[in-house]
């Protein structure tokens, strides 16, 4: 891997961990977060904003590169579009499914705080 890749990796990474242990920060110390003005319910508020931001991006990520990619096969390969079309959809179709169900897992991250 060349090193922009990795350091996205490792960015990528890094904010999961930190969106997977945020609650577990806040609840343990409660006193001190309160008196800082950050409590559970805010962590959690903020786990569930950012855990589904980036589940948004990732799925606008991945439709984008399949439709890049079949707009290039296409080009090149005029006489199977119809077929590399109904894969794009079906590709599409699943990582959209993805993305929702990780937008409502956030959801209900924020809702359950």
């Amino acid at each position: 891997m060349n090193g922009t890749r990795c350091s996205k990796l490792a960015l990528g990474f890094m904010v999961v961990g930190l969106v997977m242990f945020m609650p577990a920060m806040a609840m343990a110390q409660p006193e001190a977060a309160a008196a800082r003005g950050i409590t559970s319910s805010g962590l959690a508020w903020l786990g569930g904003a950012l855990g589904a931001g980036l589940a948004i991006m990732g799925g606008a990520a991945g439709i984008g590169r399949i439709g890049g990619s079949a707009v290039e096969s296409i080009a090149r390969q005029p006489a199977a579009a119809g077929q590399i079309s109904t894969a794009m959809i079906i590709t599409a179709a699943m990582i959209e499914g993805a993305t929702l169900f990780a937008v409502v897992v956030g959801m209900m991250a924020v809702l359950k705080a």
